[in-house]
This record gives structure tokens, C-alpha cells and sequence, in this order.
């Protein structure tokens, strides 16, 4: 099924923004330290909270587009994320 064709109903996009907040959070908190991007065993931490996660977004999601949620996540995060958590959209405010 096609990201584009999903539909959800309340429940489940209150459920996949608590989960888009939660892994900010945990992101911005504990895993975006400095250089995070230069060290593989990071690199490695940051997916890995990705995929705990997003595991919790509702079951609707297939297993496809829950692996791929999680590559499009973790890219978005390494391309955004520089630093300590610092991001291209603060530096944009």
C-alpha cells in the first residue's frame, strides 16, 4: 500500500503525534549530542530510538511502511540534525 493512500482516523493521528513528540523529545534530549553525526556507535543510538519508537505508531502501518517511516525518519534526522540536538529550522528562526 501506498504512504499516500493511508487514512486515519483520530484516534490513530493523535496516536502517530504523540509518538512524532515523544521521538523528538528523546532525540533532542538524549541522543543528538555533539558530533552525534561522527561516531558510528551514535549514529547506531539514534536509529535505534527511531525504530523503539515508531514502533509505537498504529497498527494500520505496515511492516513496509514502518521500515520505511523508520529510513525516511533517520535520514531526515541526519540531514536536519547537525549537533546537540541544534537543527537547520532553528538556525532558519
Amino acid at each position: 500500500m501506498d504512504q499516500t493512500s493511508y487514512y486515519f482516523n483520530e484516534k490513530e493521528k493523535h496516536e502517530i503525534k504523540k509518538v512524532a513528540k515523544e521521538l523528538l523529545s528523546t532525540l533532542k534530549q538524549e541522543k543528538l549530542v555533539l558530533d552525534w553525526r561522527r561516531r558510528q556507535q551514535t549514529k547506531a543510538a539514534v536509529k535505534v530510538a527511531i525504530e523503539e519508537i515508531l514502533d509505537g505508531l498504529p497498527e494500520s502501518y505496515s511492516i513496509e511502511a514502518y521500515q520505511r517511516k523508520c529510513q525516511e525518519v533517520y535520514q531526515q534526522v541526519y540531514e536536519c540534525y547537525s549537533e546537540a540536538g541544534r537543527s537547520i529550522y532553528t538556525a532558519a528562526a
